[in-house]
């Protein structure tokens, strides 16, 4: 191999070594926590939810841009009793409490997932925060 050849494949490695590791610094820990939510959201959350209010309705109502909306109102969705005479929007913290324990929110729900790790909700709730709306 002349030493030509080897000095441009040695600097496409190079390029690429330093493309990659770029690319790794330029994600921000919010957006690769956003990442792994989604990851999470359809391991966890897809089988009952939508995140395109267009899409054929699930189980549960459709997600998109869930932060900040009303509980208990997207129009035509069979909400519990409890949920439908809510009175509050959905936070962090509500999503959070909701993803721990539905029940203690809304005692009479229908959604029966629940998930014990903090971590795992944190970023399923990252990842909604930026699913739209």
């Amino acid at each position: 191999m002349s030493g030509r050849k080897k000095t441009v494949e040695t600097s496409a490695h190079v390029h690429c070594a330093l493309a990659i590791a770029v690319a790794a610094v330029a994600i921000s820990p919010a957006a690769a926590e956003a990442g792994d939510g989604e990851a999470l959201f359809r391991k966890s959350c897809q089988a009952c939810h939508t995140l395109n209010s267009g899409e054929p309705r699930r189980q549960g109502p459709p997600l998109v841009g869930i932060v900040g909306k009303t509980a208990g109102k997207v129009d035509g969705f069979p909400y519990s009793q409890g949920l439908k005479q809510a009175d509050w929007s959905w936070t962090e913290e509500k999503l959070d409490a909701w993803l721990t324990r539905p029940k203690s929110v809304v005692a009479d729900t229908y959604m029966i997932y629940k998930q014990d790790d903090p971590q795992v909700r944190q970023k399923i709730i990252a990842f909604l925060k930026t699913a739209g709306g």
